[in-house]
């Protein structure tokens, strides 16, 4: 790992809330309920989302959605003591997709975002691997099928889906039971 890459790393350390597990979700979602209401009370921004740490805001007019960085970035500072990713900001044609908690949401059908897909299969592939080395049960393995066919019922996946569930099975000797 170069100097660099080490630096960015402790920058990234320092900064941003960690929403690794269920206490700091719950601790997020109670901590920017001062954004919602600012959001919606303040600006009132009418088509607005949040998940935790990550939101959205859906406008028409390009102007409008840019004057409001600046609003929010400033109570984000002064208020929370919070910054916003500066590379996770864009704003962008509704018809080009919103990319948000995994998927391209568009004005008609939703899709898994090509990362996400990635990290799906990579991660089955590595419990099947598992299963077949005896390191978990085929319980588990199931699990982790379902657990990923939730993600992908969320979205138009059905060759997706299809993909997956061949890869249990024909790797991952689902029929044996």
């Amino acid at each position: 790992m170069s100097i660099l890459q080490r630096e960015r790393e402790r920058e990234r350390e320092k900064c941003g809330l960690p929403i690794g597990n269920l206490t700091s979700q719950i601790f997020a979602n109670i901590y920017l309920n001062e954004l919602d209401q600012f959001i919606k009370h303040k600006l009132k921004i009418r088509h607005y989302a949040r998940y935790t740490d990550d939101f959205i805001v859906v406008d028409g007019d390009q102007e409008y959605l840019s004057s409001l960085i600046p609003k929010i970035e400033n109570f984000l500072e002064r208020e929370l003591a919070l910054k916003l990713h500066p590379h996770k900001v864009s704003i962008r044609k509704f018809s080009y997709g919103i990319d948000f908690l995994g998927y391209v949401i568009f004005p008609k059908y939703r899709l898994l975002r090509t990362k996400t897909k990635r990290r799906i299969f990579k991660k089955l592939r590595q419990r099947i691997k598992e299963y077949q080395s005896d390191q978990i049960t085929k319980e588990t393995l199931n699990q982790s099928l379902q657990s990923y066919l939730g993600v992908l019922s969320h979205a138009d996946t059905y060759k997706l889906t299809n993909e997956l569930k061949n890869m249990y099975w024909f790797e991952g000797g689902g029929g044996d039971e």
